[in-house]
């Protein structure tokens, strides 16, 4: 599958390590789709020139880019997310496509109990409360322990196995919900989420976004939750009604929230921000120089492995759909 010219790669958007655009660029002739004028005119005029593409789980990959890409035969993704990629429309055409899982399932669950902790202990409020000068005048509000309490993993994949895992650290009661219950996982399985909200401290999301987990966690689930529950959501925005969850925050029907991810981001409610019982960060779950790094070596194996010897090194589970 060589040849002499390197293949002709199209970069959809700026990627979250600039390394990785240089030794992409050392390696293929990339053309970056964002930095086009005329992104359209760009691919009806050039389309064809391109083999394979490199994306992120959270720009991801149209149909309609698909489409004007008449020779494409890999797609090489920065991330564990597929919502965002039409993996339909690219497994119609016999398009290969890679992903980096696993490599950032440690941080993503340290993140996991960061946000735990904080909403908890009021790390990042505390913070404020010294740098404004109020520690003199006040004594800071009460937190809550974590350490002993019930945790519920919505989503017993790779990054909930890990939460699970660090759970044990905290003598955390554990128990899950799955679609079905996880193969080998001798925790506690939930058949329904609601039972699982109404049983834990903490529901920590791990499952993946998509139309199937669109809105799991209702209005119902949070109620379940209760006065006393916290959410903890790393896996995507979507997966939360964030309106129902708004409202659960601010009439206090459940006690907390930590959120890495948002439903339409960069763009957060103000709602959201105005309240005091959660805390935000702007998904930066697998943030770090150890994990991005990890995730670029994967966007560049996959890439090599394809085109050395005809398949990804990781391709995405057969079993997602379109």
């Amino acid at each position: 599958m060589t040849t002499n010219a390197p293949p002709r790669i199209l970069q959809v958007g700026r990627l979250p390590l600039p390394a990785l655009e240089t030794e992409l660029a050392a390696r293929y002739s990339v053309a970056c789709l964002a930095d086009q004028a005329d992104p359209q005119g760009f691919l009806a005029a050039h389309g064809a020139e391109f083999s394979g593409v490199v994306t992120t789980a959270s720009i991801g990959l149209t149909g309609e880019v698909i489409a004007a890409l008449p020779h494409l035969q890999v797609i090489s993704s920065f991330g564990v997310g597929f919502d965002a990629l039409d993996i339909g429309a690219a497994k119609a055409r016999g398009v290969q496509v890679g992903y980096t899982p696993g490599v950032l399932n440690d941080c993503v669950a340290d993140m996991a109990f960061a946000l735990m902790l904080d909403v908890s202990r009021g790390i990042a409020a505390s913070d404020r409360f010294v740098r404004q000068g109020q520690w003199p005048k006040a004594r800071f509000a009460l937190g809550t322990r974590v350490s002993g309490k019930r945790l519920g993993i919505v989503g017993m994949g790779r990054i909930g196995q890990a939460v699970a895992e660090r759970a044990a650290g905290f003598r955390m009661e554990v128990g899950y919900h799955n679609r079905r219950p996880a193969e080998g996982c001798a925790l506690p399985y939930f058949e329904s989420l609601t039972a699982l909200a109404e049983w834990a401290d903490y529901l920590v999301l791990t499952v993946a976004g998509g139309a199937g987990t669109r809105h799991l966690v209702n209005r119902d689930v949070l109620d379940a939750l209760g006065p006393q529950g916290y959410l903890i959501n790393v896996a995507r925005g979507s997966v939360v009604d964030e309106a129902a969850l708004i409202d659960a925050l601010a009439e206090r029907r459940i006690a907390g929230a930590g959120l890495d991810v948002f439903d339409n981001e960069p763009h957060v409610p103000p709602a959201l921000m105005a309240l005091d019982n959660v805390v935000l960060t702007p998904h930066t779950a697998s943030a770090t120089h150890e994990t991005r790094r990890a995730m670029a070596d994967l966007v560049l194996e996959n890439l090599h492995a394809f085109y050395t010897s005809g398949a990804v090194r990781v391709p995405v589970p057969a079993t997602v759909a379109g």
